[in-house]
C-alpha cells in the first residue's frame, strides 16, 4: 500500500486516473506551442528551430517542454522535426533492407506489447543503421531538435537507443502500457520497488518516435492518454482490466506527417494503434533515450567475479553456511541483477517482459546443482546472447 511506501495491484485507482486525465490544456497556457489538439501540444519547429541557436531562447523552450512532459499532458508533437526529410527517407531504405535480411535469416522479431506477427521490429536500429550507412546515420541523428528535447527531459550526456516498428495494414494495436524501466517488469517485480523509485523511473528515460511516413489516424499512430503519467502507482495499474477499458475509451491519436516527432513521458499510458488503412505501411523509429545517471560509478568485471564466486557459493550452500536471504545478498553483490541493456535479437524475454539476469543464472545453477564447469559454459552462453 502507498502509506507503507509501496504500491500494490490495486494502486492507481480508476478514480485517480479519471480525475487527472479529465484536465484540459488551453493553448494559451504555453508560450511556444502552435496549438493544442486533444490535449497534445504541437510545436512548429519550422518557426522555432532558430530559437535553438540562442542560449536563452533555447533554455526557455526546453523548460516548457520539460513542464509539458512532467507536470503537463506528458506528451508533445514536434512538427517538422526534420526540416529536410531526405535523411528520413534514406534511413527508411536502410531499415527496409534490414527487415528483409532479418526475415530471410529467421531473425524477425515482434515486440513486448503486441501479438506476434502484428508488425516488423528492428531491435537496436541505432547500431544497425550506423554500421550499414554511417553517413546517413550522421545526417539522421545530427538533428538539434531531437537533441534539445532529449536534453530538456534528461539533461546532457543522455544515451540514445532506437527500435524500428513497422505496422502493416491490418496490424493490431498494442495493449496499453507504461514503458522502460518499470513498465518492462512483471507486476510482482514492479511491486518490490518502493514508491519513490516508481516516481524516479519516469525521469530516467524519454520515449520518442520519428514518423517515417505520413500517419493519418486510420494508419494507427500511437494512442495516448494525456496526464496519465501523473497517476501514482500507474506502473501497477496499467495491467488491470478497468484501466485498459478506460484507456480504450479515452485515449487520443494525433495524425503525423513524415519528419514529425512525438515525445512522451515513459509513464504515460500509451499503445501503438491499429492500422486500419488500405495501404499505409506505418513505420516509426522509436527512440528510447536514457539518462546519463543510469550507470554505476565503477566499471566492474562481473563475468570474472561470477567465475570466481560460483564455486565458493556452491561450497557454502552445500555446507549450510549460506542460504535464503543471505545467499541472495551474496549473489546480488557479485552478479549483474538487471536484465538491461541486452541484445533483444538474441536474448529475448522468455516467460516475462525481461530476459534472465546473470544473478538469476547463478541462483539457477546453484539450485540445480551445476558443477563449476557447467556454470561457466552457461555463463559464457549467457554473455554471448547479450553481446551487441
Amino acid at each position: 500500500m502507498l502509506d507503507q511506501g509501496y504500491f500494490d495491484q490495486e494502486s492507481g485507482t480508476l478514480e485517480e486516473l479519471a480525475a487527472l486525465t479529465g484536465r484540459v490544456l488551453e493553448a494559451g497556457a504555453l508560450a511556444h506551442a502552435d496549438g493544442v489538439v486533444k490535449n497534445v501540444p504541437l510545436y512548429d519547429m519550422g518557426a522555432l528551430r532558430g530559437r535553438l541557436e540562442e542560449a536563452g531562447a533555447r533554455q526557455a523552450l526546453m523548460a516548457e517542454w520539460a513542464w509539458v512532459l512532467g507536470q503537463g499532458p506528458g506528451v508533445l508533437v514536434l512538427k517538422s522535426a526534420y526540416a529536410d526529410t531526405g535523411p528520413v527517407d534514406r534511413a527508411t531504405e536502410v531499415f527496409l533492407r534490414i527487415i528483409a535480411e532479418e526475415k530471410a535469416t529467421g531473425q524477425g522479431k515482434g515486440d513486448h506489447f503486441a501479438a506476434a506477427g502484428a508488425n516488423d521490429r528492428i531491435w537496436n536500429s541505432l547500431q544497425k543503421q550506423c554500421l550499414a550507412d554511417p553517413e546517413g546515420f550522421a545526417l539522421y541523428y545530427g538533428n538539434p531538435v531531437i537533441a534539445a528535447v532529449c536534453e530538456a527531459w534528461l539533461g546532457p550526456f543522455s544515451q540514445m537507443t532506437a527500435q524500428v516498428n513497422l505496422v502493416r495494414p491490418g496490424g493490431k494495436p498494442q495493449s496499453a502500457h507504461r514503458d522502460y524501466h518499470l513498465g518492462f517488469q512483471t507486476a510482482d517485480v514492479a511491486a518490490r520497488f518502493p514508491a519513490h523509485v516508481h516516481a524516479l523511473s519516469a525521469v530516467m528515460t524519454l520515449q520518442g518516435a520519428v514518423a517515417h511516413c505520413d500517419m493519418p489516424v486510420e494508419s494507427g499512430p500511437t494512442m495516448l492518454l494525456p496526464y496519465s503519467q501523473l497517476v501514482p502507482g500507474g506502473y501497477m495499474a496499467y495491467r488491470r482490466a478497468d484501466v485498459a477499458a478506460y484507456f480504450a475509451e479515452h485515449a487520443v491519436q494525433v495524425p503525423l506527417q513524415k519528419g514529425d516527432a512525438v515525445f512522451f513521458n515513459p509513464a504515460l499510458y500509451h499503445a501503438a494503434g491499429e492500422n486500419r488503412s488500405e495501404g499505409i505501411h506505418r513505420m516509426a523509429n522509436l527512440l528510447q533515450v536514457s539518462s546519463a545517471f543510469g550507470r554505476a560509478m565503477e566499471a566492474v568485471d562481473r563475468m570474472a567475479m561470477c567465475r570466481a564466486l560460483y564455486p565458493a557459493l556452491a561450497r557454502l550452500t552445500s555446507e549450510g553456511v549460506l542460504s535464503g536471504a543471505a545467499l541472495e545478498a551474496a549473489i546480488a553483490a557479485g552478479a549483474e541483477g538487471y536484465s538491461f541493456p541486452t541484445n533483444l535479437d538474441t536474448d529475448p524475454p522468455v516467460g516475462g517482459l525481461a530476459p534472465e539476469t546473470q544473478a538469476a543464472l547463478v541462483a539457477r545453477g546453484l539450485a540445480e546443482g551445476w558443477t563449476a564447469e557447467a556454470f561457466e559454459v552457461a555463463l559464457d552462453a549467457h554473455a554471448a546472447r547479450r553481446a551487441p
